[in-house]
């Protein structure tokens, strides 16, 4: 059919507005419970905003402005259904999934993360992806063990 018969800008217009799917991690989707509820409120809030867009006329306009959600949409939609929900440490004697680890390091700095998973780590709100370099190291480590990440070394302070 000649573009000239449709409502598109070009042909080109379609294929313009079709984004590529977000890279997904090879790795477990390991979640904590508020991974998972987040995981589940991004699905809403972009399923509302396709919703949205969705009843624009204009056709071009309309493309152009659910090619973002969609997106997000088969993301997150992917995200929580591949997602491992983790249930709390049952100890604090050794560092995993969801544990809360105050570590020092050899510069003088103590830090603490929470450990969860890729989609909710945000270091600057204190939680790091279970599959951080820093996060490997210190699984299956307890209080007082040194490891070494990023050639420099630190030590486990406390584990919450």
């Amino acid at each position: 059919m000649s573009v000239a018969f449709t409502k598109e800008e070009s042909s080109e217009t379609a294929a313009e507005t079709m984004l590529p799917d977000r890279p997904v991690s090879p790795h477990p989707n390991l979640v904590t419970e508020a991974g998972l509820k987040a995981l589940q409120q991004q699905l809403g809030e972009a399923k509302t905003l396709y919703d949205a867009s969705s009843t624009i006329e204009d056709v071009n306009e309309r493309r152009r402005q659910v090619a973002g959600p969609l997106r997000d949409v088969r993301y997150f939609a992917a995200r929580v259904h591949t997602a491992q929900l983790m249930a709390d440490p049952a100890s604090t004697d050794i560092v995993a999934f969801g544990s809360t680890v105050t570590f020092s390091r050899d510069d003088g700095r103590v830090q603490t993360y929470r450990i969860v998973g890729e989609d909710e780590a945000d270091p600057k709100a204190g939680s790091i992806s279970h599959m951080s370099p820093v996060a490997r190291a210190l699984l299956g480590k307890t209080v007082g063990d040194e490891v070494e990440t990023g050639g420099h070394d630190i030590e486990i302070v406390a584990i919450g």
